[in-house]
């Protein structure tokens, strides 16, 4: 079943960001778009990998009003002490949701129930609340934040442009395409 328009749940977690803990729900999400970056483990190897690319792209990713949420289901204080710990992890500014009950990774369809842990899954959410895009990766493949950013880029665009789609490797600026019967078979 796909989760495109699906709305997020009603949540609220613990959140780890810049030295201080906080509280994150669903009304922080809504009236901006927002990425949902979930990932398997604290503590581990491809993810920190992850999170610190996204770390280096986040200025790009406020730049255009969409806040990052890296989400595992270790607590806010793992969060803490891998970011006291690691390098890497030191770089990310965004906030890092704790998900220790698996309530979000439930919601969003990536709960691995036998290991307790989250799959690699991606999504987009609509100021509205709803998934507008998102992937699901094999827990040993890692993802590329700048491809996650054109898709949110992408994804905002066809929302103010609802005329128009956006064609592969899109990129602001570039030509899109206003689906219609001549351009069927013109492709």
């Amino acid at each position: 079943m796909s989760l495109i328009n699906k709305e997020v749940s009603d949540f609220s977690v613990q959140a780890y960001q810049n030295g201080e803990f906080k509280e994150v729900t669903k009304q922080d999400i809504l009236g901006k778009w927002s990425v949902f970056f979930f990932y398997p483990a604290d503590f581990t190897f491809v993810c920190p990998t992850e999170l610190e690319d996204l770390a280096n792209v986040y200025d790009k990713f406020k730049a255009i009003q969409c806040e990052v949420y890296s989400v595992s289901c270790d607590t806010h204080f793992v969060h803490k002490a891998w970011h006291d710990s690691s390098n890497a992890i030191q770089k990310v500014t965004y906030p890092m949701l704790g998900d220790p009950t698996a309530a979000l990774a439930r919601d969003f369809d990536v709960y691995i129930e036998n290991a307790g842990l989250a799959e690699r899954g991606t999504f987009v959410v609509n100021p509205e609340g709803k998934i507008v895009a998102y992937e699901v990766n094999a827990g040993n493949v890692g993802r590329n934040a700048d491809e996650l950013l054109r898709k949110v880029e992408a994804s905002q665009f066809v929302a103010e442009h609802g005329d128009q789609v956006c064609p592969a490797k899109w990129k602001p600026g570039a030509e899109t395409l206003k689906p219609s019967f001549d351009l069927v078979g013109a492709i």
